[in-house]
């Protein structure tokens, strides 16, 4: 058998797989805390008796969202406001909820994001923070050490479109090999393929490598023998990358703008928390994980994940831009104005009230600043 015809039949096996990923929610609900931050610049912002629905996956690329549940921060800015947390399996599936109304606000890779925000001419999200850096690479099998090497071979993505799938179409055509969201005659096969599924199919041997979020690259290397071909923070200037972004469904924010900026101000206060507490982050994760995921991660796993990770509240809007148009050349998004992707008001007031200066929004900021 072929790669390639191996590549096509694994595409009809994990076809099943991609679907229910993109239309399974999962919600895990908090409820209501009653009780505001005793302090800070959204203490009792959200007078109102809203509910935020909150999107977010068990992924470590995800970190400010597992502490900020985790250990209640985001609910204690909400205060009133009642948070309802729901996990999801991918990107698109949670931008699906966003537009249909089912969530008010996600933690989402980028290219679903700007995908979503130029769809819908601007009209569905904001940005409002940054989540998270870093924390994405190729692994692969041994006897691949370059991109020549994979000529042939069948590759693994979160889904099709995502971040990840972006970033390894775009590394692939700077190595002139070809491929195709649509298959037919391209030179690697990429199957779009739930995580989990993933690390099974590298297992046996059925597929040659992916691009994954972490912790699914660790676990791929520690548990399945794979090995690092590419770190995508080599790509990058300085190594700065958006893997995670927090948005907010635009008609909630115009709704509800206080709840919005209790909702950064928890965000906020979680990313520090992850800085100042580095010793009591992966107890509270793997407990995170645990609840959402069914099953905690491996210590050795856990720690080579979190020390691939940047929270940060920095969107890196220089690099939108730059990830649109690796989305459109590699076929999987169209073009679009990006002004006014983000608003950044509600983290500038947050910054200012602890003497730091505004995030830079590169010109995509068009909203309350």
């Amino acid at each position: 058998m072929t790669r390639r015809g191996l590549g096509a039949q694994l595409g009809e096996l994990v076809a099943g797989v991609a679907v229910a990923a993109a239309i399974v929610i999962v919600p895990v609900v908090i409820g209501s805390v009653g009780r505001a931050a005793a302090d800070g610049p959204a203490a009792n912002a959200a007078a109102d008796s809203s509910t935020l629905r909150l999107g977010y996956f068990a992924n470590v690329t995800h970190l400010p969202a597992l502490v900020g549940l985790e250990t209640g921060l985001l609910a204690d800015e909400l205060g009133a406001t009642e948070l309802e947390p729901q996990a999801f399996a991918a990107g698109p599936a949670a931008v699906e909820a966003l537009s249909a109304g089912a969530i008010d606000a996600a933690y989402l890779g980028p290219s679903p994001a700007i995908n979503s925000f130029v769809q819908s001419g601007g009209s569905s999200l904001r940005v409002v923070a940054g989540a998270v850096g870093g924390g994405a690479a190729l692994v692969v099998r041994d006897g691949i050490d370059d991109a020549d090497d994979l000529r042939g071979a069948t590759l693994a993505t979160p889904q099709l479109g995502n971040t990840q799938d972006v970033a390894l179409r775009t590394w692939l055509a700077g190595h002139d090999l070809q491929t195709s969201p649509t298959g037919g005659d391209v030179d690697i096969d990429i199957v779009p393929t739930d995580n989990a599924r993933t690390l099974q199919l590298f297992t046996t041997g059925a597929i040659d490598g992916a691009w994954l979020p972490e912790p699914w690259a660790s676990r791929l290397v520690l548990e399945a023998g794979a090995r690092v071909l590419v770190d995508e923070a080599e790509l990058w200037p300085g190594g700065a990358f958006p893997t995670t972004l927090l948005v907010v469904r635009t008609e909630y924010l115009e709704a509800h703008p206080d709840a919005v900026a209790a909702l950064v101000a928890g965000h906020a206060a979680s990313v520090d928390w992850i800085s100042a507490h580095p010793e009591e982050v992966p107890a509270l994760v793997n407990a995170r994980l645990a609840a959402d995921a069914g099953a905690p991660l491996p210590d050795a796993v856990l720690a080579r994940a979190l020390a691939r990770v940047t929270p940060t509240v920095d969107p890196f809007a220089a690099t939108l831009p730059v990830l649109q148009r690796n989305a459109v050349a590699a076929g999987t998004a169209n073009g679009g104005d990006l002004s006014g992707i983000l608003d950044l008001g509600p983290l500038d007031a947050v910054r200012g009230a602890a003497g730091l200066d505004p995030i830079d929004g590169a010109g995509l900021d068009g909203g309350s600043r």
